[in-house]
């Protein structure tokens, strides 16, 4: 039996509404879980919205050192996923030879990929070794990863074979 004064009561009531909000905030992490895994990366090429490396020109990378936001007038679909440059000849050179240009690991977070799992990567933490390009996390990631590169390289690319079609 609880009290049933006026105290006591709101003493349940309180109760009753942490109780009910436990199982709200329970219910809305379960479907925030679901809903990540709907949408989590499982193809083989980190795809955002904007397409393969957030819209930006992978053979830009190569030519002008540093990353340029591609052209939607110059695109391509390659490994399921949209790749955008900045004119016909990078996406002419792209299109010859794709493996040469697209980043490493299908452009997911090298440091991640030594890590054993894929991330996100931001378009403007990169870096080129033995004329392959790398993405990172961030750039405080890439600093962290560029410590150890050589080290890191070769762990993933170890990984990378198991990890491809996983999410």
């Amino acid at each position: 039996m609880y009290d049933q004064s006026p105290a006591g009561f709101g003493v349940v009531l309180l109760f009753k509404i942490n109780y009910s909000m436990k199982k709200f905030v329970i219910a809305v992490s379960v479907l925030l879980c679901l809903a990540t895994g709907a949408v989590a990366q499982k193809a083989a090429v980190f795809t955002p919205a904007e397409g393969a490396i957030h819209g930006y020109d992978p053979v830009a990378y190569f030519k002008e050192s540093k990353p340029v936001k591609g052209d939607a007038k110059y695109v391509y679909t390659w490994n399921a996923a949209d790749w955008y440059f900045v004119n016909q000849q990078n996406l002419d050179a792209f299109k010859a030879n794709p493996e040469k240009f697209a980043p490493q690991y299908g452009g997911y977070c090298a440091y991640g990929l030594a890590d054993g799992h894929k991330a996100p990567t931001d378009p403007e933490a990169w870096t080129i070794v033995d004329n392959k390009l790398y993405l990172n996390y961030n750039k405080n990631v890439q600093q962290l990863w560029k410590k150890k590169q050589d080290v890191y390289i070769q762990t993933a690319d170890k990984k990378w074979p198991a990890l491809k079609d996983k999410e």
